[in-house]
């Protein structure tokens, strides 16, 4: 009898390990290196993602897609950095096309879809304007609420939000008209990164039983940019415990949407306890790209950007490296810290594997599931890490063999600047001209880690015409 059910017992523990796991993705956005505790910070308080931190693994070399949010999407859906993928910049009214996926484009949604997970997007997009192939439920996305549009993601009080294709009427007002529903609101009434906590729940506990897919994009702590000349750049429904703090008023909201944001983790971890797929739900928290001032907040006050040099916009270590938290109970190590470089690219080919999926040929990241499995890992040899910038000119940035940082800005003919991550964390010393052979090889990487994109030319910073 004992054997039959050491037996048993065994059965069981197996099924389980070859379970596939549900996923959440959770992507804030504009949240610098140093704005969560477990990374440094002592004004903000963010103890659910600090206890996420506490019980799975705190990854400090993990880099966003691009400085900015279209890109680094583009790169976390598809797996390809931005010398090879549909969206490589924040493209604005001008060109929307070129800032929309195309029917081509294989998402990581796609693949976990086709390997039979439910797959939701609460949030924010921006890499698939109406009408376009490149909207969520074209996608791989079987639900979509939130913002299709970048800039209407800048208003947390918008007059409108999307449920899959249809637009949603809310109670807010705007105080000037807008086609994109970016603007602020004569009386702030619903606070959207609320509703989007709140479906995001519901929809969890209605998938409960089954595999699925949940990229919960955040639009929090993001500027609202055209409330910031109004003193209504960081919008929040109340300031909480920051509001007696002596702090300028943008200040204090961008600490309370912070904690807000936090909270809304919490209650996602409790809601997991409670329907029992706790153990067999794997959560990453990340950055879409490095802080922001664009909401008036002082980036110095809240030493946002920790040990780092720059803030979103540079392709510096402030811009890139984001804070990055994975908790995966019972098989995640608790408590653990990895110092190895990984990046967006790299999700498409872990949750890919994770799911029991074959992720397309020719991807820019590598698979790191077994580090997440808590399994025997070597960390493969990488190849170089390769970003452009195509805001102001045409930057770019590449890490060589995990350690050496090649930066050349808003020209081709631009010097190009070399830093040592592993002893010069702050960029603060340029070793090019004591390292001519790692210049080079640099200088050849920049020309054969990307391929062309009639989307986005490569433009002179000083006459805005193509090089």
């Amino acid at each position: 009898m004992r054997i039959f059910t050491l037996l048993i017992l065994l059965s069981l523990s197996a099924l389980a390990a070859d379970r596939k796991p549900n996923i959440i993705f959770v992507l804030a956005d504009d949240m610098g290196y140093g704005e969560l505790g477990c990374f440094g910070q002592k004004l903000i308080a963010t103890p659910n993602i600090d206890r996420m931190a506490a019980e799975g693994i705190k990854f400090t070399r993990f880099y966003a897609g691009a400085p900015v949010c279209a890109p680094s999407r583009s790169v976390l859906m598809t797996g390809l950095h931005t010398g090879h993928t549909r969206v490589r910049g924040n493209a604005g009214k001008l060109n929307r096309e070129a800032q929309n996926l195309r029917a081509e484009d294989t998402t990581v949604a796609e693949i976990l879809k086709k390997a039979g997970y439910a797959t939701a997007l609460i949030g924010k997009w921006g890499i698939g304007h109406e009408g376009s192939d490149g909207l969520p439920g074209k996608k791989g996305f079987d639900y979509f609420y939130g913002y299709l549009d970048q800039n209407h993601a800048h208003n947390p009080y918008p007059p409108f939000i999307m449920r899959n294709e249809e637009k949603v009427t809310l109670r807010n007002k705007l105080t000037a008209p807008s086609d994109t529903g970016a603007g602020i609101a004569e009386e702030p009434l619903d606070f959207v990164p609320d509703l989007m906590a709140d479906e995001a729940l519901r929809w969890v506990e209605s998938k409960k039983d089954a595999p699925f897919f949940l990229f919960w994009s955040l639009i929090t702590p993001h500027a609202n940019n055209e409330g910031t000349k109004h003193g209504r750049g960081q919008e929040v429904p109340d300031l909480g415990d920051y509001k007696d703090k002596p702090w300028p008023k943008p200040d204090q909201g961008h600490a309370a949407v912070i904690t807000r944001m936090d909270a809304d983790v919490g209650r996602l971890l409790a809601l997991l306890k409670k329907t029992g797929i706790d153990e067999n739900t794997l959560i990453i928290f990340t950055s879409d790209n490095g802080h922001h001032k664009e909401g008036g907040n002082d980036p110095e006050l809240f030493d946002a950007n920790g040990p780092l040099n720059g803030l979103k916009r540079n392709l510096t270590e402030g811009g890139i490296r984001v804070p990055t938290v994975a908790r995966w109970p019972g098989t995640t190590r608790a408590g653990a810290e990895n110092g190895t470089a990984y990046w967006f690219a790299d999700i498409l080919p872990t949750f890919a594997y994770l799911a029991g999926a074959k992720p397309p040929a020719n991807l820019d990241g590598q698979s790191f599931a077994s580090l997440l499995r808590n399994q025997p890992f070597t960390p493969p040899h990488r190849p170089p890490f390769y970003w452009e910038f195509h805001e102001g000119g045409f930057s770019q940035a590449v890490i060589i063999d995990q350690r050496w940082k090649a930066i050349r800005l808003k020209r081709r003919d631009a010097p190009v600047q070399l830093f040592d991550l592993e002893k010069d964390l702050g960029e603060t010393r340029d070793l090019a001209a004591e390292n001519p052979d790692l210049i080079a090889k640099a200088k050849a990487l920049f020309e054969s880690a990307r391929t062309d994109s009639t989307d986005w030319p490569i433009k002179d910073a000083a006459t805005g015409k193509g090089q």
